[in-house]
């Protein structure tokens, strides 16, 4: 677990400071598309997904302009047809990498991804290949802010987390894949609410590379990362602290 935690603190703090701002926003509108047509409901209050779309734009600040923009977009008839789509596949050194994709054009999703892999000597594979290596999870990040620490634990506990941390001033709470949405409810309830939301795939196990290997792989991460086509990019390649005090 705490190589996924570091791997998310050093997404956060790249988000503080990335530049292209657009690139996170463009995903926040695939996910909302998504979220209405899996759904079949633009009110977020009827529609569980669209409230986590919403929340995680909130959490990378997007305006609220654009998130309504982006919402009645969804919702027109003829509209963009977002479909979703995952690819599994081992980078250099053996590290098991799941990539979550949403794109109109499933081909050049593909031709992409398969470009990438093979651009940093890794292989693409067949979906649920990597099956065994990740869980399912929701997993929260809070801001501190003026929180009771142990009273917010609890009330954690009775909304279904497996495991709470703090860094950084942010806890990090995470659950089973079929308490998201209670975990969501609760949150809703004490009014607190998340900067981010998600269902991400946490490895049982992590591989432990050496700096200069983990690097070169890194490298391959963001390029899918900043491919519009990627949603998430999940590893199992262990985060250790001398690998993120040289990615800062």
């Amino acid at each position: 677990m705490s190589g996924h935690n570091k791997w998310s603190t050093i997404k956060r703090k790249k988000g503080a400071l990335d530049s292209k701002r657009s690139k996170s926003f463009s995903k926040i509108i695939k996910e909302i598309t998504v979220a209405i047509k899996e759904g079949g409901d633009s009110d977020p209050m009827n529609n569980p997904r669209l409230r986590v779309a919403i929340l995680n734009a909130k959490g990378v600040n997007m305006p609220k302009e654009n998130i309504t923009r982006a919402i009645s977009k969804a919702s027109e008839k003829g509209g963009a047809n977002i479909s979703e789509c995952s690819y599994e596949a081992y980078a250099s050194h053996g590290i098991a990498v799941f990539i979550e994709c949403a794109t109109d054009n499933e081909k050049r999703t593909i031709a992409n991804i398969r470009m990438h892999i093979n651009k940093y000597a890794g292989t693409l594979g067949t979906n649920g290949s990597l099956r065994f290596i990740f869980d399912r999870k929701g997993v929260f990040t809070i801001p501190m802010g003026t929180l009771n620490q142990d009273e917010f634990e609890m009330a954690m506990i009775e909304g279904g987390a497996e495991d709470i941390t703090l860094e950084d001033e942010t806890f990090t709470v995470t659950t089973a894949l079929e308490d998201f949405g209670q975990m969501q409810r609760k949150l809703e309830e004490l009014g607190i609410e998340a900067e981010n939301a998600e269902l991400e795939r946490i490895p049982r196990t992590t591989v432990k590379l050496d700096i200069e290997s983990a690097k070169k792989v890194m490298k391959l991460f963001d390029l899918l990362e900043d491919d519009d086509d990627v949603q998430n990019v999940f590893h199992n390649m262990e985060m250790t602290d001398e690998l993120m005090d040289s990615y800062e």
